[in-house]
């Protein structure tokens, strides 16, 4: 399989190259198991956001859970939240809202507990996620932080994918590039 060299929050990694389309190809970013990594990019994100004013960080399950667990962690965050795909048993009355992610085939929804809802309602929320590309995600969560009466305050990413990195909306650590069938940078 062929994989792309990226550097990002001073590691140096080997990024699997996906085919999403007949031509488009994207490099596979995946915290999972790689604990140097998602503490890194935890600590360098964090120095993104000392200029926001946020109450709580929120994200999308799941490749991005062990990111805001660990900011959390870091800055002493006791409470963070993450729009599941599915509703839970465990969640009072979910709202949700619809998501389209570049990395996923079928449309899917992102739900949230009231109980969790009404934490947000009335504070100001900082995004994160992994990859921002189409920024499907990333509207998806704050229209479901919205619908929960919370107010979007920052949105950031440790990668900006593509088009997303010309974006002035969002913090980045690096930008990664999309790709054509042989492998070479679009």
């Amino acid at each position: 399989m062929a994989t792309y060299p990226m550097h990002v929050a001073g590691l140096d990694r080997d990024f699997p190259i996906c085919k999403v389309t007949d031509d488009l190809y994207i490099g596979a970013f995946i915290m999972f198991g790689d604990a140097e990594l998602t503490v890194r990019c935890a600590e360098e994100l964090l120095k993104l956001a000392e200029g926001i004013d946020y109450d709580y960080l929120f994200t999308a399950e799941a490749k991005s859970i062990p990111l805001i667990h660990e900011m959390a962690r870091q800055s002493g965050a006791k409470k963070y939240f993450i729009a599941r795909k599915g509703p839970k048993v465990y969640m009072p009355d979910p709202i949700s809202v619809e998501d389209k992610s570049i990395t996923t085939v079928a449309q899917q929804k992102l739900f949230l507990g009231s109980d969790d809802a009404d934490l947000i309602r009335g504070k100001k929320i900082l995004l994160v996620d992994d990859v921002i590309s189409t920024g499907g995600s990333l509207k998806a969560m704050e229209a479901l932080v919205e619908k929960a009466g919370g107010t979007v305050t920052g949105r950031m990413a440790v990668l900006a994918e593509g088009g997303a990195a010309d974006r002035k909306d969002i913090l980045f650590l690096e930008k990664l590039p999309v790709f054509n069938a042989d492998g070479s940078v679009k």
